[in-house]
């Protein structure tokens, strides 16, 4: 494995996030890897496909504030500085890539919950991420014991 200069961490502030970022903090080991997180929102429209009549901006930003909190909150604790912090909204799979190619980032580290069946079959953002991935990608696996 040759040595990663940029690392980005794909956290979802859950309580895995600490795991993710550990691992990521292994690979980057001695070498003076530059370590990002980043945290994507999926907007509500995505998740009801625009079919409820609603104005959902106002709901929107209190997620968004929450997760900023959260985010500066989980990088202060692991001693990552703002700019190298990345909140932002979208489909994660899509952000992630994104910022990984902005950032000229060599390796992804994504937590992967390794679902099985209908889950599995849907898809998931580690399996996003997986598919579309121009650089190394780590999966960490986290969640329960299948």
């Amino acid at each position: 494995m040759s040595d990663y200069q940029k690392i980005l961490v794909a956290i979802d502030l859950s309580e895995d996030s600490a795991m993710i970022f550990q691992r990521a903090r292994s690979v980057a080991g001695s070498t003076a890897a530059e370590l990002h997180l980043i945290h994507v929102i999926e907007p509500l429209s995505f998740a009801y496909g625009g079919d409820i009549p609603m104005d959902f901006s106002g709901i929107q930003d209190e997620i968004y504030q929450q997760a900023s909190q959260q985010l500066e909150r989980f990088a202060a604790a692991n001693s990552v500085d703002s700019t190298h912090r990345h909140l932002v909204m979208g489909r994660p799979e899509v952000e992630i890539h994104a910022l990984a190619t902005e950032l000229d980032a060599d390796l992804i580290v994504v937590g992967s919950h390794g679902r099985h069946g209908l889950a599995l079959l849907m898809g998931s953002t580690a399996n996003g991420v997986v598919h579309g991935a121009k650089r190394d990608v780590l999966a960490v696996r986290v969640g329960g014991k299948d």
